[in-house]
């Protein structure tokens, strides 16, 4: 029967504040965006199916090159899609 296989298994539960669950490296749910590499080049906005990061950038005319200002992400309506990860992983 089913309901006895059942009953000779260990708890899959863990105690979540003494123990934590080690993630995948495929995990999607959490963005990580190392701002000091950000060379606000706005890869993750055209990659992204429903133009999620709002990239607020100055171009800095003495050395010709962008400045990151704000870099915004509403995790509210985000999908994980997983696309901004390929990009700066590659430009990193």
């Amino acid at each position: 029967m089913i309901t006895l296989s059942h009953a000779s298994r260990l708890p899959v539960t863990i105690q979540y504040p003494y123990e934590k669950l080690i993630t995948s490296e495929r995990f999607r749910g959490r963005i990580h965006v190392e701002f000091d590499k950000c060379i606000a080049c706005e890869v993750c906005v055209r990659v992204c199916p429903i133009d999620l990061p709002v990239v607020d950038s100055k171009l800095e005319t003495d050395i010709r090159r962008k400045r990151l200002l704000n870099y915004s992400i509403d995790f509210g309506i985000g999908i994980f899609c997983g696309n901004w990860g390929i990009y700066l992983w590659s430009i990193s």
